[in-house]
């Protein structure tokens, strides 16, 4: 099956006949083509994220294409520039490539030498988009880690998650606001078959109050005065990729009215169309209210929902696994000071009473908030803190962790004058878990017991 959104060829010169006869030969090659006379016009649809690449003529009245080139480069020095030039042009368009310019053929040139120059870029522009998606995915999982943590909770989710991501069912994700919800859809998608092409995010909260068919379903091109060409709707865009319906609780009815067949039949109709379009595509939706409720209270669509619940994740709220607060404490510390270039804060009491009594209503996103304070050496009313100590040498992750547990452990033993049941159940630690962890940190229990 061919795809729905093909690459981008964007042809730009300034003889109408040129560019039509160029434009046909790349048409009947198989590519999608815009062709613009004026350099400007071009420009003005180009942008980081654009898939494709840019052919055209070096010399043109107004912006040449030199010009473009450079402006180009501005926007994105990746995106493949094939230039055009005549014989006399030729050093200018050496220049150009030594300069990141893709390619240029000199005139007069054999349409299968566009075509196979054209093939090529889009496979470049094809793999840097990819690798640049897997690395800000990366980063992102590296950074955000909402499901980093070692609690039972956490352990079984990411061991889920991973056996769903690889099948191709519909999945819905419930969890309280900042619990991560974002990145789980963001892991099963890249865990998933589908991962090479990017996962569309579609926030059901914010459209806009009216002509929701067209933001899904995109128009036919000529269904209105306003739209000449036609134009792909959020629903076709994740075509042979994941669509993630983000905050779906929030989706009025009638978006949700219009969800319904997609899910169903798995095909769109564009505005002013007769004929459907077929969808490969897989849903993830999440939502922080139990659906079921919703329905039950009658502002959801059952329908829908029995279309989304194929599987459903509920991700725990950080205040259920309290046993990793300190370690993802830690992990956002240490995120925070290599991003802002800090040393990592003194250990307070008062960063000690938030982490240990605290609800977290925000959850992880409140947590790592907090961290990025203690970092700046803010106190939840932004006064300053005192200076942190010199650093006498860099920690690693893990004995920061550690210092923290530590610190945790003997901060409760203080508390409860050394009363052990007292400690493990206000820090809700399994006995054995405790006192692995009071051997391998070195605490003195006795040093904390009040004389009798």
């Amino acid at each position: 099956m061919s795809d729905m959104i093909q690459p981008h060829v964007i042809l730009v010169d300034d003889e109408p006949d040129v560019l039509r006869a160029q434009g046909q030969g790349l048409m009947l090659a198989g590519f999608k083509v815009s062709l613009f006379e004026q350099a400007a016009s071009a420009l003005d649809t180009i942008d980081g994220s654009f898939e494709g690449v840019v052919i055209t003529d070096l010399r043109m009245s107004g912006m040449d294409g030199l010009e473009l080139f450079r402006h180009i480069q501005d926007i994105d020095a990746d995106i493949p520039v094939i230039l055009m030039s005549g014989h006399a042009d030729v050093p200018t368009a050496v220049s150009a490539v030594q300069h990141g310019a893709y390619d240029f053929l000199s005139k007069p040139f054999m349409p299968d030498v566009l075509c196979q120059s054209v093939k090529r870029g889009l496979e470049r522009r094809r793999l840097t988009l990819e690798n640049r998606l897997l690395r800000s995915r990366q980063a992102d999982l590296e950074s955000q880690g909402p499901l980093f943590g070692n609690s039972p909770l956490i352990v079984n989710l990411r061991r889920v998650i991973q056996q769903v991501a690889e099948t191709d069912v519909d999945v819905l994700i419930e969890g309280e606001s900042g619990t991560g919800k974002s990145l789980v859809a963001r892991m099963l998608h890249d865990q998933s078959q589908r991962r090479r092409r990017q996962m569309v995010t579609l926030d059901c909260g914010a459209l806009p109050d009216l002509d929701h068919s067209t933001v899904l379903y995109g128009a036919a091109a000529g269904s209105n005065p306003a739209t000449a060409m036609a134009r792909p709707g959020r629903l076709e865009m994740a075509h042979r990729s994941t669509l993630f319906l983000d905050a779906i609780n929030s989706a009025p009815l009638a978006v949700q009215h219009k969800l319904r067949p997609v899910l169903e039949n798995r095909e769109i109709t564009p505005v002013g169309a007769t004929l459907a379009k077929p969808l490969d595509v897989r849903i993830i939706a999440a939502s922080t209210e139990s659906l079921a409720a919703l329905a039950e209270a009658g502002t959801f669509l059952t329908s829908v929902l029995f279309r989304l619940n194929s599987v459903t994740l509920r991700l725990p709220a950080l205040r259920d696994m309290r046993e990793d607060i300190p370690l993802l404490f830690a992990r956002f510390v240490s995120d925070a000071c290599r991003r802002l270039d800090r040393n990592p804060p003194p250990l307070s009491p008062h960063m000690w009473r938030r982490l240990n009594e605290y609800h977290w209503p925000g959850n992880t996103r409140e947590l790592r908030q907090f961290a990025e304070q203690c970092v700046l050496r803010l106190d939840g009313n932004f006064s300053i803190l005192p200076d942190p100590s010199p650093v006498t040498g860099a920690l690693s992750l893990k004995s920061r962790v550690n210092e923290y547990e530590r610190a945790v452990i003997c901060d409760a033993l203080k508390a409860a004058a050394g009363d052990v049941p007292s400690v493990i159940e206000a820090l809700q630690l399994p006995r054995k878990t405790f006192y692995d962890k009071v051997t391998r940190l070195g605490i003195d229990l006795q040093s904390y017991r009040r004389p009798s």
